[in-house]
């Protein structure tokens, strides 16, 4: 066990690689080299008992990748996942990691293709009850999935239901219940609502806050929607092309960003109180990850980019606002008000 004030999850060096080559004996004969696609590539993030960090940027910044190291879905390239003071990947035996792994799980994104359709609810949500052997007893097992299902209002009866009978916000709270249902502490969130109607959306993240604040759970959450990570989150990552261009409190983010990315994002959300400021669209579009550009992979899109910029790696470095940026135009004091 970690001491009280440590982090319950921790990503050091966080790096996840793909080799994406064409077969070997084309590449012989085309002369052609291999081809890497750095999904992840050195991530560190901190998130402490009962608090939840988002994730966000836009599609194919590497969000759901990390989603997937954490929970051991892919083993790193490099870097580790430390959990309440465990290295996940320095467990010896199988029985070491199954029981450090039981106190985590992971909601995906699509309750349509999450639950296994020839499954009644109750069977799916007793799932990791049975796979991590908690309970033998069937009416015990019963007892905990009508529980389950009531937490996540739902209702017992639903039990022998079958997935395709439920909307996709119902559907949604059976994955929920399902992860609950190993009395996890920490639950990895990947876009949970983004396939949801706006108002099923709302519903989803008013029930997670409440079983966070009920059974004391940490959160990553994976989201590209800002709003959704303004309402749920108590710290952001800001992430683009693998790596975290800015980490910080939610508040400070939303009201004073600093790297020119998170504001673009920033800029891209309507002005509802139509308060006049000058916005900056987000221009261009994420280069490719196979072949990044040098430096500092946002410089391309950047309008405060300089020949630094374009040759130098920023470091992540805590700003005057408290955050970590990794942004040369922040460190030299460069970054116009807002």
């Amino acid at each position: 066990m970690s001491p009280p004030d440590a982090p319950l999850v921790a990503a050091r060096g966080l790096a996840r690689h793909f080799d994406v080559s064409r077969p070997l004996l084309n590449r012989l004969l085309d002369g052609a080299p291999r081809q890497v696609l750095r999904a992840v590539d050195g991530v560190d993030f901190e998130i402490r008992k009962g608090e939840t960090l988002s994730l966000v940027g836009e599609s194919g910044c590497g969000k759901s990748t990390v989603a997937r190291l954490v929970v051991g879905l892919y083993r790193p390239t490099r870097g580790s996942v430390v959990f309440d003071g465990t290295d996940m990947a320095a467990l010896a035996s199988r029985a070491a990691a199954e029981r450090v792994r039981r106190r985590f799980q992971m909601i995906f994104q699509d309750p349509y293709a999450s639950l296994n359709p020839r499954w009644r609810v109750g069977r799916i949500v007793a799932e990791p009850i049975v796979a991590h052997a908690l309970m033998s007893d069937p009416a015990a097992i019963r007892a905990r999935v009508d529980e389950l299902l009531l937490q996540v209002g739902l209702s017992p009866a639903d039990r022998d239901k079958f997935p395709h009978e439920f909307s996709g916000g119902q559907r949604q709270r059976i994955s929920i219940a399902r992860a609950l249902s190993s009395n996890p502490e920490f639950l990895v969130c990947d876009e949970p609502t983004s396939a949801l109607d706006v108002s099923v959306q709302a519903q989803i993240l008013n029930l997670m806050k409440d079983l966070q604040r009920a059974l004391g759970l940490t959160y990553l959450f994976i989201s590209h929607n800002l709003a959704v990570v303004h309402y749920i989150s108590d710290r952001v990552g800001v992430m683009y092309l693998g790596r975290l261009v800015e980490t910080g409190d939610v508040k400070t983010i939303f009201a004073r960003p600093q790297h020119p990315y998170t504001r673009m994002l920033l800029d891209a959300i309507p002005d509802l109180e139509m308060s006049g400021r000058p916005r900056t669209p987000v221009a261009g579009e994420v280069p490719n990850p196979i072949d990044p550009p040098p430096g500092c992979a946002f410089h391309p899109r950047c309008p405060l980019a300089t020949d630094r910029c374009r040759r130098e790696v920023p470091l992540a470095r805590v700003a005057p606002t408290g955050a970590t940026v990794a942004c040369h135009a922040v460190e030299e004091g460069r970054l116009p008000p807002r």
